[in-house]
């Protein structure tokens, strides 16, 4: 199939590209100075000449705390860039899968949330994705919303990589506890997103490694597998404390942890446990270490 990846240089788009390209697709990757998506004119040239079968749309504006005093940014990206890639998408009959977020939620919930749950953003990241998400809904006759959450990768900076450098030069860490969720590995949700683009299957999915955890037992986790997996060497002690010892400029979610309704009734293979994520990446993380010594 020919499938053009938007954001491929970012954590996730990094591994889509490169978990497509294994499995024989025809794959165009697009960073944002090969496609600006919040140029409606160069998406629609952009798309109208490669002619994908699908766009996995992975660019986004991230920068949680930032959004919060830039609201315009947010949304020029997230809503205004879906919409364009949307249109475009549509024009020329593609499928198109928007890479979503647990944001969509308040967090207030005791269970996990369902795909078609009420949604009720609090911050403006939350709420720029979900006006994505609507953009998509509306303009796409052929379309997969993937919901996912806490995503760490190779690629780029995020919270294992973080936890694995302050483990073995702090003395003593303390990371929230009340603030539950699951962990994803982008290798494991890009290798979902290349079965789920085969089929007709369309609608909401909620796609995380299985199972759920805090931050504080995340990192627990962490901490145990280094040092089976790369031998580190975690001098850190580790504390468990509240978001309110953290406050930050946007309220994160309390409770992140979605159902995978959608991928058990649709016939789809449930992804793996996260702790078996975060061992996978783990080894990759030691082999792309050795690679460059």
């Amino acid at each position: 199939m020919k499938v053009l990846v938007t954001g491929a240089s970012g954590q996730l788009g990094m591994d889509m590209v490169a978990v497509l390209q294994r499995k024989g697709h025809d794959v165009m990757g697009c960073n944002r100075q090969q496609l600006d998506i919040t140029n409606l004119e160069q998406c629609q040239q952009v798309v109208g000449e490669f002619v994908p079968t699908v766009i996995v749309h992975c660019a986004a504006y991230t920068a949680v705390d930032a959004a919060e005093s830039d609201v315009d940014g947010a949304y020029l990206v997230n809503a205004t860039g879906s919409r364009n890639m949307a249109v475009a998408a549509e024009a020329v009959g593609a499928k198109l899968i928007y890479i979503s977020t647990d944001y969509v939620f308040d967090g207030q919930g005791e269970n996990p949330y369902y795909e078609y749950d009420n949604t009720n953003p609090q911050g403006v990241y939350g709420k720029s994705k979900r006006a994505g998400e609507q953009l998509t809904q509306t303009l796409c006759s052929r379309y997969f919303i993937v919901r996912t959450s806490w995503v760490y990768g190779l690629h780029g900076n995020n919270f294992v990589k973080t936890m694995l450098k302050l483990g073995q030069e702090k003395p003593e860490l303390k990371v929230v506890h009340d603030q539950k969720g699951s962990p994803t590995y982008t290798v494991d949700l890009a290798e979902f997103v290349s079965e789920l683009m085969r089929t007709e299957k369309y609608g909401i999915y909620h796609a995380s490694n299985s199972g759920a955890c805090t931050w504080y037992e995340f990192t627990q986790e962490i901490f145990s597998q280094a040092k089976q997996v790369l031998q580190a060497s975690i001098t850190a002690s580790l504390e468990p404390c509240t978001t309110a010892d953290f406050p930050r400029p946007a309220p994160r979610p309390a409770n992140s942890v979605m159902e995978h309704m959608s991928i058990r009734t649709n016939g789809f293979q449930d992804i793996r446990d996260w702790r078996e994520g975060l061992t996978a990446f783990l080894q990759e993380y030691k082999a792309a270490q050795s690679d460059t010594k």
